[in-house]
């Protein structure tokens, strides 16, 4: 499971505002191993963690690249996944590593494929000095993907901008903060972790409650909070990257954990 809230502004009206904020956790098992975010690739071009376990080793959940390419993902809450489904992590590296395919191609492509894994949801973004770019597809929805316009989003566990409490809450804390011009960059990627950080649980969630048909009414609870804590469970990093008009790396990208 994981969390992500983002807005793309791709032609902002002031030079020091971003063409894309983005903040994001990652929740996984704690004993899952991977490395930590860094630079990899054949030019050390692309910047991600990446998963070690067996058989999904090289896979990522977000990255970005110094060719302008972001990619992000988060699992679709099923309560009976298929255990020989192809790795999703692999979606986001592929494309951070593909040099010929645009964002929206690249959906299309992997939507051919949809059945193929477990429900996820997958965004891919370009940013060049002419145009930006940000794609959706989510393989439980809409069998084509979609190009997004101007705004803030919500993603979590299911399809984009679905009403759960956490994500309406955790939207409306994401929006004030990035709706503060006063703010620096370094005070804005502290308030972004503000967001980032929030244990509270958003129970009861009957929408939640009725996807996550088949998880422990404690692991729902648990999955109601945006930074999510739990035995063996939980939230293990809290990336926040803030891209400005000239694009090579976002000045910002923070770490926590993995």
């Amino acid at each position: 499971m994981c969390i992500i809230f983002f807005k793309f502004d791709p032609r902002p009206a002031s030079k020091n505002a971003y063409r894309l904020i983005l903040a994001a956790n990652r929740d996984e098992f704690y004993n899952r191993p991977s490395k930590a975010a860094d630079f990899w690739g054949a030019s050390n071009e692309i910047l991600s963690g990446l998963d070690l376990e067996l058989g999904k080793e090289g896979g990522s959940w977000l990255g970005i690249s110094k060719r302008g390419k972001l990619a992000a993902i988060t699992n679709y809450m099923e309560g009976r996944p298929n255990a020989d489904a192809q790795g999703r992590g692999f979606l986001v590296s592929h494309y951070l590593m593909d040099k010929d395919q645009d964002s929206y191609s690249y959906l299309k492509k992997v939507s051919s494929e949809g059945h193929l894994y477990n429900g996820f949801n997958l965004i891919t973004a370009e940013f060049k000095a002419k145009q930006d770019i940000v794609c959706y597809y989510g393989n439980r929805g809409s069998p084509e993907p979609i190009h997004l316009n101007p705004g803030i989003y919500s993603l979590s566990n299911s399809l984009l901008d679905t009403p759960w409490k956490k994500l309406l809450k955790g939207k409306q804390h994401f929006t004030s903060v990035v709706s503060d011009q006063t703010l620096s960059c370094d005070g804005l990627v502290q308030e972004l972790l503000s967001v980032l950080n929030n244990e509270e649980l958003n129970t009861p969630d009957p929408i939640q409650e009725t996807q996550g048909d088949g998880y422990s009414k404690s692991m729902i609870q648990a999955l109601s909070a945006v930074c999510v804590r739990s035995p063996h469970y939980g939230t293990r990093s809290e990336p926040s990257s803030l891209t400005r008009y000239h694009f090579s790396l976002p000045p910002y990208v923070f770490t926590g954990g993995d």
